[in-house]
């Protein structure tokens, strides 16, 4: 059987976009000679909508669009993702469904039995589970429609039931499984772990068909793949790009692809979900400022194949305790990039600031609030050129200084995106070092000198912080692992070190509250996977 996956980037709320994304690509597998086309999970309406679905009108023009895609469907099904209303009077309103559309008309629907409520998922906010598998015969073919997480408790960990056992009982021929999955670092691999167990349990080969791009901060890979009833790879569309392929049971060996690189992975998917948050949100440039230091180089690096090096604006922001090299460094990355770049010295403005609060810090010693002057002065001039030019503000900083606070509320989390704010520290310093494998693109000083803030004479990151090899061991098991300060301590850390990285992370949940959203790259980011009160007084 010849299963066309068509592999798209779909938009949340764009009916209409995603509506001519499917039909077209439903015209060219079509074109190829399928025996099926399949898309992925609630590709109509763009994954996740969250309270989009609340919206009197939303659900109903879904519908409308769901019936415009029938129409065009000939001989040829196509299996698509969308909201339907469940039309019961106790539960949630919706189920997150999956039409067969055939003949012109919705024929068959599946519906979503399996509902996430972790991490980044909140479906039974919306939705109501599904009762039953859909199985039915095309083509000589029985064939078992799943979606996405329906497939995920082959263990039985999560949920009291396993709708596989169901499909297994009625001997599918193939499984097709439509998926919204976001990716992060490791992703792919658990997935291959998980369909490969999937075919073996129901004796029959896999379809998994998944979305690609980036909505807010979820960063969707696609890898759809094919899987035989050995568990076995046998076809694998490529990730963090939109594709259409063919995907043919009856050839051997079809399409085998060795895995793409972690830190590869990493920085297609930043370039990704970067491209999309700006272009789905109506930005054509992006606006950097760069210190010279590492994170804002490689933000601007992604930035600049995101966007374009013509569309991005990279501004050096020095005041009297910016060192030279910092400032040298910046300008050969501006260079390198091919980005355009200016200079807006602040010590004026933060001169100006100091004269006007001197009458009341009469009598007190300076300390941090006068370093943050600075971070809040470039804060300023960069939101003025973002207003004024229409460019989308990054922020640089990178998971490790958000852990701890190491930013500067209305500073340096001034802006509209933050690109690298789920890249650990010392994983932003291997990611800059793999972008250089071919030539430099990243000054070879500012990978190698010792990361600083530069707000005082002198400063280096390790005055206030242990090293970056400690800090992100420590945190990953805190904040990914949720582990005990006793846990992490049994492990080999310091006691004292482990204890003040666990208060600084949280004694800071304030100010990762009002950060911009970033893209996720890990297991468990900041943000909308992690809901921790601002305030609580429990110390574990």
């Amino acid at each position: 059987m010849r299963i066309g996956v068509a592999q798209l980037n779909a938009t949340v709320g764009d009916l209409d976009g995603n509506l001519a994304l499917a039909i077209d690509a439903y015209e060219q597998l079509v074109g190829q000679g399928v025996d099926l086309v399949a898309y992925p999970e609630l590709f109509l309406c763009g994954y996740p909508p969250r309270d989009l679905l609340l919206k009197t009108r939303f659900v109903s023009e879904l519908a409308e669009r769901l019936n415009a895609f029938a129409e065009q469907t000939g001989p040829t099904p196509a299996v698509i993702g969308y909201v339907e209303k469940s039309g019961k009077d106790a539960g949630r309103p919706f189920h997150n469904a999956v039409a067969w559309c055939v003949e012109g008309k919705v024929a068959h629907i599946a519906r979503k039995r399996l509902l996430p409520t972790y991490d980044v998922f909140d479906e039974a906010r919306y939705f109501e589970p599904g009762e039953d598998s859909l199985i039915l015969e095309h083509k000589g073919k029985k064939i078992a429609v799943t979606i996405c997480e329906d497939v995920w408790n082959e263990a039985g960990e999560l949920y009291a039931t396993d709708p596989l056992n169901e499909v297994r009982e009625n001997t599918p021929d193939l499984l097709l499984n439509l998926s919204a999955s976001p990716w992060h670092q490791g992703k792919q691999s658990v997935r291959r772990e998980v369909l490969a167990k999937v075919a073996t349990k129901c004796g029959c080969p896999v379809i998994y068909v998944n979305l690609v791009g980036g909505n807010d901060e979820l960063i969707f890979d696609g890898a759809s793949m094919g899987v035989n009833a050995d568990g076995e790879r046998i076809s694998h569309l490529p990730a963090f790009e939109e594709a259409i392929r063919v995907v043919d049971f009856s050839e051997e060996g079809i399409g085998r692809e060795s895995d793409v690189v972690s830190l590869e992975n990493l920085r297609k998917a930043l370039v990704l979900g970067l491209r999309d948050y700006a272009h789905k949100s109506g930005f054509t440039k992006g606006l950097v400022g760069l210190s010279g230091g590492i994170d804002s180089a490689v933000t601007a690096a992604i930035a600049a194949e995101a966007l374009g090096p013509e569309n991005v604006i990279g501004i050096s922001l020095p005041s009297a305790i910016s060192s030279e090299h910092s400032k040298d460094d910046a300008a050969a990355l501006a260079t390198n990039l091919g980005i355009e770049y200016s200079t807006l010295a602040i010590q004026t403005i933060v001169d100006a600031a100091s004269v006007e609060l001197e009458p009341l810090f009469a009598g007190l010693a300076a300390d941090v609030t006068e370093e943050n002057l600075q971070a809040r002065a470039r804060g300023l001039l960069l939101m003025a050129v973002s207003n004024k030019l229409g460019a989308l503000l990054l922020t640089t900083g990178n998971k490790s200084e958000l852990a701890v606070g190491y930013c500067t509320l209305y500073g340096d989390m001034c802006g509209g995106l933050a690109v690298i704010s789920d890249v650990p520290k010392t994983q932003v310093f291997a990611l800059a070092r793999h972008m250089n494998r071919d030539c430099e693109v990243i000054p070879v000083s500012t990978i190698e000198k010792p990361p600083s803030a530069e707000l005082r004479p002198d400063q280096v990151d390790s005055d206030s912080l242990p090293d970056y090899e400690v800090l992100d061991a420590i945190l990953k098991r805190y904040v990914e692992r949720h582990e005990s300060t006793e846990e992490i301590v049994v492990a080999g850390f310091e006691e004292a070190v482990v204890v003040d990285v666990v208060r600084k992370v949280d004694r800071n949940e304030y100010k990762r509250k009002q950060a911009a959203p970033g893209l996720k790259t890990t297991p468990l980011a900041f943000g909308v996977g992690r809901r921790i009160p601002i305030v609580q007084k429990y110390l574990g």
